[in-house]
C-alpha cells in the first residue's frame, strides 16, 4: 500500500488557543494535501481561537465543538470520532511542525502502524530548550515500562486508522486514562509500532500548556496504582474488539 496516496486527518483540541494556534495549522497545512482534513475540536474557548483558525479560508479545515466532559482528553477523543482519513496525525494546539514530518511519518507507516517520534522544545518565543525530548525524560520503549511510566506525547503519534477503530471509545474514566497514554499502549500491544529518534516537531513549553508534559507528577502512590490497575483492565477488554 503506498502510504501518500491515502487520505489524512490531522486531530487538534484546542482551548482557549490563540496565541499560537494560527503558525501551528499553517505549518501542517503546508504538508498536506488537497483531499487530506485538519480536525479542530474546541472546548469552547472563550479567546480568539476560532477566528485565528477561520483566517485561513481553506475547506480542509473542519471545526467541531467538544459537547462532552471538558478537558484535553475528551476534546481528542471528539476530534478523532470526525476522522475519515486513513492516516491519523494529532497534533497540539501551540506547537510547530517541522517541514518534513508528514512525509517521514509515512514512510515509517509503510510498514507499521503506529508511530511516535521525538521532538525539540521549544519556549514561546521559539527558542530551543531542548534538544531531545525523550532524553530528558528517559523514555522506556517497552510495553511493560510504558504502563509503569508513561513518557510519550499525543502530539508525537501518527498511526492507520485501525488503530483508531481498536482504541475508540475511550475509557469513560479520564482521570486515570489520558488520550496519549491509552493510545500509545493500544498501538504497542495489538499493532505494529516504531519508536522514531526522528525530532518531528518543535514541542512548546509555557505557562498555559494544557497538561505538564510529563516533567512534573503531583499525584499520590495510589492514585499511581489506580490509574495502572484502571489501564490494564482496560487494555484486557478491549482485547475481544
Amino acid at each position: 500500500m503506498i502510504l501518500n496516496m491515502k487520505k489524512i486527518s490531522v486531530c487538534i483540541a484546542t482551548y482557549n488557543g490563540e496565541k499560537f494556534i494560527y503558525n501551528q495549522l499553517e505549518s501542517i497545512l503546508l504538508q498536506l494535501n488537497i483531499d487530506d482534513e485538519v480536525i479542530i475540536s474546541d472546548d469552547f474557548s472563550s479567546d480568539n481561537t476560532i477566528f485565528e483558525i477561520t483566517r485561513f479560508r481553506d475547506s480542509r479545515i473542519k471545526i467541531v465543538y467538544n459537547n462532552g466532559k471538558k478537558g484535553y482528553t475528551s476534546n481528542f477523543e471528539n476530534a478523532l470520532k470526525y476522522a475519515s482519513g486513513d492516516i491519523i496525525f494529532l497534533s497540539d494546539q501551540d506547537d510547530l511542525w517541522l517541514p518534513n514530518k508528514v512525509d517521514k511519518c509515512l514512510e515509517i507507516l509503510e510498514n507499521n502502524d503506529f508511530v511516535v517520534t521525538d521532538c525539540k522544545l521549544i519556549d514561546e518565543n521559539n527558542h530551543v530548550i531542548g534538544n531531545s525530548y525523550y532524553k530528558i525524560r528517559k523514555n522506556n520503549k517497552s510495553l511493560i515500562g510504558n504502563l509503569f511510566k508513561f513518557g510519550y506525547l499525543g502530539c508525537c503519534f501518527a498511526f492507520r486508522k485501525e488503530v483508531l477503530l481498536k482504541a475508540l471509545p475511550f475509557p469513560s474514566k479520564f482521570k486515570y486514562c489520558t488520550h496519549d497514554n491509552w493510545l500509545m499502549l493500544i498501538g504497542m500491544l495489538y499493532f505494529r509500532h516504531y519508536i522514531s529518534d526522528a525530532k518531528m516537531i518543535l514541542y512548546r513549553r509555557h505557562d498555559n500548556n494544557a497538561s505538564d508534559g510529563g516533567f512534573e507528577s503531583k499525584t499520590t502512590f495510589n492514585f499511581k496504582v489506580k490509574y495502572r490497575l484502571y489501564l490494564l483492565k482496560n487494555l484486557i477488554i478491549r482485547y475481544n474488539k
